[in-house]
């Protein structure tokens, strides 16, 4: 090999290594599915039956059980917050995220809702509502799976934002005008958790008409 060549293999080294991996041609690492974001969504899901043991200690109705249900309750709302960030920032999002982190957040929600009913703090009506419209969203995300996701819109985050703060306010055994802040905002997040719901019904028919004509909708 003459001294010409040498040089010519030894640049494209150079190039090579300061181009960084070629994510078409390169093969990437998958991401895993042991990771702390998706270890956060499992923790979340096993503090929900803590949570329905802590609140109905003594019947539901002691005072400082109450409020360690609603510090239980508290820590596991603010795990939901944690993991969606710490997957899309440290690019952790994986299939089984996908799926766990809406099962985990329902599971949580419609525990705080019932286990209140029960205990006579919520009316049925709302409880009612909300857990009909999560399920339908849920059943309406795998009707359109295959054709496409569904984004979390920013009513959607509103609305997971208003029961979270009227829940862990009802949880707390607060009267008068407390307790009434926290059934208003629990109607709120009834009001915006069907106007979301819509929203949802809306998207997932444009994504299968589309789907069904070759396009994007």
């Amino acid at each position: 090999m003459t001294d010409r060549m040498r040089r010519a293999v030894h640049e494209q080294g150079l190039a090579d290594i300061g181009r960084g991996p070629d994510h078409i041609a390169d093969p990437v690492d998958p991401v895993p599915v042991v990771n702390i974001a998706n270890a956060l969504t499992v923790f979340r899901i096993i503090l929900v039956p803590v949570f329905v043991v802590v609140l109905f200690v003594d019947g539901g109705h002691d005072t400082w059980w109450r409020v360690a249900a609603a510090l239980v309750f508290g820590v596991a709302a603010v795990t939901d917050h944690i993991d969606g960030r710490l997957a899309r920032g440290r690019g952790l999002v994986t299939d089984f995220g996908k799926m766990a982190d809406p099962i985990a957040d329902k599971a949580l929600i419609g525990a705080a809702l019932v286990s209140l009913s029960i205990l006579g703090e919520l009316t049925w009506w709302v409880t009612a509502i909300i857990l009909v419209r999560e399920l339908g969203v849920t059943a309406l995300r795998f009707w359109v799976l295959r054709h496409g996701v569904i984004p979390a819109s920013r009513g959607g985050k509103l609305k997971t934002l208003l029961q979270a703060i009227g829940i862990g306010l009802l949880l707390f055994p607060l009267s008068g005008l407390w307790h009434t802040s926290a059934l208003v905002i629990m109607w709120l997040a009834v009001v915006i958790t069907v106007a979301t719901g819509l929203d949802y019904v809306w998207q997932a028919i444009r994504l299968r008409a589309g789907a069904r004509a070759g396009t994007a909708p």
